[in-house]
């Protein structure tokens, strides 16, 4: 929308300027005015100086004086038209007076002093023909009426400075049209280019919180199945040798854990999959807000095909499998609730009881599960650790706390955690659920 220097110089624009003019044509138009204007008033002048008994060079240099005054036109328009009225008695002047009464019109001068300038310049021009004409009558033969000098001058004085006047008008009223629409534009231009970075900050955030949500999903689905594995694995090393038959069902547990946390994985990879190519599709359309409906259908899709609550009871039976003392307790009337919410329960439970095996072998672990009118409460409570059971030694990162807090804040809901008074470790977590009306 803005003017580069190369289309400045394409234009004509100087990057100092002659004086006044912003554009080297500008300057030689006027120039080429102010000349042809010198010379009509010069011929006009030595006429004038014969009827007023001047000499005709006075008449001639008048003349020039005053015609090249249509160089300053741009600059000084109400001087231009001013030495247009002064020369009218004399009867020169013509494009002085046209071209003085266009450019006034279509300068910025305010409007009340531009009427009073056409007005003196119609009045000098009535005055003029009126008297020169009369004369004329006066001095014939013929009698054309008292009505004929009047009509006459008005139409010549109208002629002369109406259409000039009226184009200026209009040629003004188009050039502040074109400024306010080449304004409006150019703010526009700075509107859409901000939408434009808030688009991109938009679509990064959406990025973002894809990254964290796959990364949580990633470390809840590892996390749990891998450490069922080792301790299953370290089970398999201590009774390998003394009881076979147990060693080959925790072979076969461990194998059958690997084959679910391998399902879980493709899964999760075929929602990327598919993400990316929503991605893809989003790019040929080139609209970067598109990002977050992307970051939400894959948020949707990975909320439907994740676990639900009902799944929290095999969850504590492959706990008890790996020989954790682990109860269950669910109160109120089981219900289907939204299934983000149901997964983000069933996540903190496995995350919880994830915990307990890394970090308090052989603990005794209390699973509350609540349905209340307009929310789910959880809670996994372990004691602390029996001194007998040996560390499988799993690693830590320390992400599984903060894993938590981020999927049931993001709900709305609430979440605390912290040691107990006995040396063990409570995880607890509100959800509301919007599937239920409250009383």
């Amino acid at each position: 929308m803005t003017a580069t220097g190369a289309d400045q110089e394409a234009t004509g624009l100087t990057s100092r300027g002659w004086w006044w003019w912003e554009r080297r044509r500008s300057a030689v138009l006027d120039v080429s005015l102010g000349v042809f204007s010198a010379l009509e008033c010069a011929l006009e002048g030595v006429n004038f100086a014969g009827d007023s008994g001047l000499p005709v060079p006075a008449g001639v240099l008048l003349g020039l004086v005053a015609g090249a005054s249509l160089v300053l036109r741009r600059r000084w328009p109400i001087a231009v038209v001013l030495v247009s009225i002064a020369v009218t008695p004399a009867s020169m002047g013509f494009m002085l007076s046209v071209v003085g009464l266009y450019t006034l019109a279509a300068s910025e001068v305010p409007r009340r002093i531009t009427a009073a300038l056409a007005g003196m310049s119609v009045a000098g021009t009535f005055i003029v023909t009126f008297v020169r004409m009369h004369q004329s009558v006066a001095g014939g033969d013929y009698d054309p009426g008292r009505w004929y000098v009047p009509l006459v001058s008005v139409v010549m004085s109208v002629g002369i400075s109406g259409p000039p006047l009226l184009y200026g008008l209009y040629i003004g009223a188009r050039r502040r049209l074109m400024e306010s629409l080449r304004e409006r534009a150019d703010s526009l231009e700075r509107e859409l280019s901000l939408l434009a970075d808030r688009a991109e900050e938009r679509a990064e955030w959406a990025r973002t919180e894809e990254r964290t949500r796959i990364a949580r999903e990633m470390h809840d689905v590892v996390a749990h199945r891998v450490s069922l594995m080792v301790v299953h694995a370290a089970a398999l090393q201590a009774v390998a040798r003394k009881d076979p038959e147990k060693a080959v069902k925790n072979a076969a547990l461990v194998g059958d854990m690997g084959r679910q946390a391998l399902t879980e994985l493709r899964e999760m990879l075929g929602v990327l999959r598919a993400a990316d190519q929503q991605r893809v599709a989003v790019r040929v359309d080139a609209v970067p807000l598109a990002a977050v409906g992307v970051a939400a259908a894959v948020a949707a899709a990975a909320a439907e095909e994740g676990p639900c609550l009902a799944d929290i009871e095999a969850l504590v039976g492959q706990s008890r499998e790996a020989g954790m003392v682990v109860e269950l307790m669910v109160q109120g009337q089981a219900r289907g609730c939204d299934a983000l919410v149901e997964q983000t329960a069933y996540r903190v439970v496995q995350e919880a009881l994830t915990n307990v095996h890394k970090h308090a072998a052989g603990a005794k672990v209390m699973v509350r599960l609540a349905y209340r009118d307009a929310e789910v409460a959880m809670q996994v409570e372990n004691g602390p650790a029996d001194g007998v059971t040996a560390d499988a030694g799993l690693p830590s990162g320390g992400n599984g706390l903060v894993g938590m807090r981020e999927r049931v804040l993001g709900l709305g809901g609430v979440f605390v955690s912290g040691p107990t008074d006995a040396g063990g470790f409570r995880v607890s977590a509100v959800l509301p659920d919007d599937t239920q009306p409250t009383r």
